[in-house]
């Protein structure tokens, strides 16, 4: 009786070990369980954002600072690219998005991540790859890891570890800026597209700030794109750069739109 105790104990631990060593599915990368912290407790101290006339204040939807617990899950390396996209296309029957040419995409971006996918189309792709959007906490354990990384790469803003600002002209191929991977390897988690999540634009636990666009209408978007910020004098281009492009900062977009600078990426639960 106390041998097969023993031997079921062993095998036990031996599952639960390689478990936890299972081989990611083919193009993602395992996130491990755990803890990490989520959001930020910056202020914009110089009240920056509103002496330049920007509308959203800074900082104030990314807060508090708070622990969130995730168990092992996968992700997408990269962003889905137009090649990856094309085939759920054709297996689905499903619209392709409206900036291919005649339903197909332009020769020379098989590479370059799919964009104008309404947040249900993206989703659905996700499905049909036994996933589904990553949720904010997801995306944003997967951008910084488990310090609490302003950018994917450290600390220190550089724009030349990302597609970010315009300065590129256009999308990149993705995994096209290794030095800016994250700590768990993955390629463009700032730069070439903002990336869907499964979140509506809510607040985060412990809030105060008010906003009207909180509410079940507004699907959270992550990541800054490769497009330039708009008309603003060049320090300020620069500070909305190094802002917009921290793994804590949150945009929306409604969810039917088809945006040319927005993306995504899946996961998968363990």
């Amino acid at each position: 009786m106390k041998s097969t105790l023993i031997f079921t104990v062993i095998i036990l631990g031996f599952s639960m070990f390689s478990g936890c060593f299972r081989r990611p599915p083919e193009g993602m990368v395992a996130i491990p369980a755990g803890e990490f912290f989520m959001g930020t407790d910056a202020i914009d101290e110089n009240n920056f954002a509103a002496e330049h006339g920007i509308v959203k204040p800074w900082f104030v939807d990314e807060g508090p600072a708070h622990k969130v617990f995730l168990p092992l899950y996968y992700i997408d390396e990269h962003e889905v690219t137009n090649t990856q996209y094309a085939k759920f296309i054709i297996a689905t029957k499903n619209a392709p998005p409206p900036y291919w040419e005649r339903g197909v995409y332009a020769k020379g971006s098989e590479s370059y991540p799919v964009v104008m996918v309404t947040w249900h189309e993206a989703q659905a792709y996700c499905t049909s790859k036994g996933g589904r959007l990553p949720s904010e906490a997801e995306w944003e354990k997967a951008a910084k890891g488990i310090e609490k990384n302003t950018y994917p790469w450290g600390e220190t803003f550089d724009v030349k570890k990302a597609n970010i600002g315009g300065l590129s002209g256009d999308l990149s191929p993705v995994g096209s800026y290794p030095t800016g991977k994250s700590p768990y390897g993955l390629f463009d988690m700032i730069g070439n597209v903002w990336e869907w999540t499964s979140d509506w634009y809510q607040p985060y636990p412990g809030s105060t700030y008010k906003s009207d666009r909180f509410g079940k209408e507004l699907k959270v978007i992550r990541g800054n794109s490769w497009s330039s910020i708009g008309h603003y004098p060049l320090e300020v281009q620069t500070e909305l750069l190094k802002y917009h492009s921290t793994t804590t900062f949150r945009l929306f977009a409604p969810l039917d739109s088809t945006i040319s600078d927005v993306g995504f990426r899946c996961m998968k639960p363990a």
